[in-house]
């Protein structure tokens, strides 16, 4: 069997997960809002997981950590398994197991439909694989962020909150990305906090734009290196795909996510919003 390398910067691309279906070692998380593209169709071996229902709770909190371990045992996941997640919610699957310290992640970035593009094909086979029994999960806290220290970053001009949530989101408009009424609470955005919308993180294919591309668009908005910066959107994807161009593509040394992001802080009651 093909030897699995360290690919670079925590990246996969299409050949290399061709090489790898089937490696006991490897375990493939399709991640999205909706199940409905996995059913019509997925790489084989891959275990879906549902950013709603799987990762949040009913009150779209992040799930508990007791929780969050039995989704890793029941998706076959040891501390070993080297894990490579896509599909639209790919970087945070990514970025949850490096919060939690699991050791070897991976991604493909960009489109799930990269696959077919390149002449392989889904199945709809679901894979039943055997349940591990994953080790107590920890937090590691230089990568995650909590209502605490999100507060005590506010008006701090070594640290910077950023929101990558679109525009109308930002200004107060929506309280969810697709303007939906029920479950919502106070739109608008986290004090200070300066707003770079995701969809200028990516090209006209959805793919993340070039490291070149990606330095002036932050920079310009003061997401500079030598300040502490902190991301958040509405349930954590945009957010972890955020960390993801600063911590790995960018080399930023202090980035961190806030997981509850604006699902939880804009319906607490006593926090500050602008």
């Amino acid at each position: 069997m093909t030897t699995a390398p360290q690919m670079p910067d925590g990246i996969v691309d299409v050949a290399w997960i061709v090489a790898h279906v089937g490696d006991p070692r490897v375990r493939l998380i399709e991640v999205d809002a909706s199940r409905a593209a996995y059913d019509q169709g997925h790489i084989p071996g891959s275990v879906y997981w549902d950013a709603y229902a799987d990762l949040r709770d009913s009150a779209f909190r992040p799930v508990p950590l007791p929780e969050l371990r039995r989704l890793l045992s029941r998706s076959g996941i040891t501390p070993t398994t080297i894990v490579v997640t896509y599909g639209y919610a790919a970087p945070l699957g990514f970025w949850l197991l490096k919060a939690h310290g699991h050791g070897d992640v991976r991604m493909l970035p960009g489109s799930r439909d990269q696959w077919s593009r390149a002449g392989e094909r889904w199945t709809t086979e679901v894979p039943q694989p055997d349940e591990s029994r994953y080790p107590l999960l920890r937090e590691d806290l230089d990568i995650m962020a909590s209502r605490q220290v999100v507060e005590a970053a506010i008006g701090r001009p070594d640290q910077v909150i950023l929101d990558v949530r679109s525009e109308p989101e930002y200004g107060g408009e929506r309280f969810w990305p697709s303007g939906a009424t029920e479950n919502t609470g106070r739109a608008g955005h986290i004090p200070g906090a300066v707003n770079v919308p995701i969809d200028l993180l990516r090209d006209e294919q959805g793919a993340p734009k070039s490291v070149e591309e990606l330095r002036p668009t932050f920079e310009s908005s003061g997401v500079t290196k030598d300040k502490a910066v902190i991301t958040y959107c509405t349930i954590g994807n945009r957010a972890s795909e955020a960390w993801f161009a600063l911590k790995y593509g960018l080399g930023y040394p202090q980035v961190r996510v806030y997981y509850d992001s604006w699902a939880v802080w804009g319906k607490l009651i006593d926090s500050a919003v602008a």
